[in-house]
């Protein structure tokens, strides 16, 4: 019989280094494309799911079991890639004025190297909450209470943001399709 994800988890946040590195395996995967939907980027995905890796260790001992691990674990990912938003929003402002042309410089780089399918380049163009819920629901198959429960609020809002996600990403289609 396998150990259950919180099982494991309270090992780990009593010091068992084995638990944390079973843990560890079964998710890191689920970690990093939960990442990447959310940065678009694999290298800044790669960033985020190594850091909250490193931070792991303490943040477990503030697991509670009150929800499932995995729903838990969701909760860590978007909190770190809110995080790292907004420090990267906060040294955007403050290189305000000083280096512009490096900052477009970096701003075009980064574009051009971006090669991505449709989808992510739509996700990229939705709001956060939006990318976010989408990102919970799109290929884990979280189902809409599942997807409440990481983001902290109703199952109903999920469903109406889904349902925007659904038609700004029709509206998006039909602009390209009339620009061809």
């Amino acid at each position: 019989m396998m150990t259950s994800d919180e099982d494991l988890a309270k090992a780990a946040a009593g010091g068992d280094a084995d638990a944390f590195a079973t843990l560890l395996a079964r998710h890191y995967d689920r970690m990093f494309r939960l990442a990447f939907r959310l940065t678009g980027r694999a290298e800044a995905a790669e960033d985020l799911t190594q850091d909250i890796c490193a931070a792991l260790p303490a943040k477990i001992a503030g697991f509670r079991a009150q929800a499932k691990f995995t729903t838990w674990l969701y909760r860590v990912v978007v909190n770190a890639a809110e995080d790292a938003r907004r420090r990267q929003a906060s040294r955007a402002r403050a290189a305000t004025g000083w280096g512009d042309v490096e900052q477009m410089r970096r701003a075009d780089a980064a574009e051009a190297t971006e090669a991505m399918n449709w989808l992510q380049q739509a996700m990229n163009s939705l709001p956060d909450e939006l990318r976010e819920t989408l990102a919970l629901t799109l290929e884990d198959d979280m189902t809409h209470a599942q997807a409440a429960n990481v983001l902290g609020v109703s199952e109903g809002t999920v469903s109406w943001r889904l349902s925007e996600v659904r038609k700004r990403l029709r509206a998006m289609k039909q602009e390209e399709l009339a620009n061809e």
